[in-house]
């Protein structure tokens, strides 16, 4: 455990004040506009992302970046929310999933000339895009003759600096090292100069995919239904109450049989009856 003197020495090492009432304020600020419930124990995460705001801003105290928010400041309430929520994604993250879309839904209505067509899954939360991108790998693998589908991936994020990056598609090699030579050489084009070696999503994944800024927290305007949706590692800091409204509408945006994907450490259990657990993390509308 830090000792008083090195809290007191850190204290004054800050050029802000943040005292117990400007993190109490931001955490309301917090769950109320992304739904994210602040442990005490974020107190130094929200201090360190939220003082670099205020520098970039030119201002002198947390108590007048307050007063910017609540004055409805628009863009900066964007910033704010997009320098609160964390990022972590990587393409075919937590594969079982793909491969149970790929079996239990993709190979299924293929094989069945009589079933629809038309195919419509969400990523909510899809950060810089690995997940919706992995989610159009997918579908071309399983359906060869995806073109003549009619196809569609919503990729919704609140951070709206990552929906920018996922919508360009560019990727540094760090982050498409795992996937297989073989995706990486079908699906990404070279993209920049020979130095940079950035890697490009090709037209085949873009042309699937619909970038968009969705709050969760506001009303869903999609009218579905969609066959699935990945709403994965993004309820793990919301409270019980704002996960049973969330599930609640997402829920009117499937049909019976539907799939939902969750993240690995996400449960509907005493959140949502709607849904039947029919895999690791994989749901399915009752």
């Amino acid at each position: 455990m830090e000792s008083s003197s090195a809290a007191g020495r850190d204290l004054q090492t800050r050029k802000f004040s943040f005292g117990e009432e400007e993190f109490a304020a931001f955490r309301e600020l917090v769950k109320t506009h992304t739904g994210i419930h602040l442990s005490e124990q974020k107190r130094e995460m929200v201090y360190g992302r939220l003082s670099r705001r205020l520098r970039a801003l030119g201002l002198e105290s947390f108590h007048e970046y307050r007063e910017l928010l609540e004055s409805g400041d628009g863009e900066e309430l964007a910033q704010f929310c997009n320098a609160i929520t964390t990022n972590l994604t990587a393409f075919f993250r937590e594969a079982h999933h793909f491969q149970y879309l790929r079996e239990q839904l993709l190979a299924p209505r293929a094989a069945d000339a009589r079933s629809s067509r038309r195919l419509r899954i969400w990523s909510a939360g899809c950060s810089t895009g690995e997940e919706p991108y992995s989610i159009a790998m997918t579908v071309h693998e399983a359906l060869p003759d995806a073109r003549r589908w009619d196809i569609k991936i919503l990729a919704t994020d609140l951070d709206t600096e990552v929906l920018g990056r996922g919508e360009r598609g560019v990727y540094e090699p760090e982050r498409v090292r795992g996937l297989t030579p073989a995706r990486l050489e079908r699906f990404f084009r070279p993209a920049g100069n020979a130095a940079d070696a950035l890697y490009a999503a090709s037209a085949e994944l873009r042309g699937l995919i619909t970038f968009r800024e969705l709050n969760l927290m506001r009303a869903l305007a999609m009218k579905g239904p969609f066959d699935a949706v990945f709403c994965r590692n993004v309820i793990i800091y919301f409270d019980k109450d704002t996960q049973r409204e969330l599930f609640a509408r997402i829920a009117r945006l499937q049909r019976p049989g539907d799939l939902l994907f969750l993240g690995h450490s996400e449960s509907l259990y005493r959140v949502c009856d709607e849904y039947t657990l029919v895999g690791k993390t994989v749901y399915r509308r009752n």
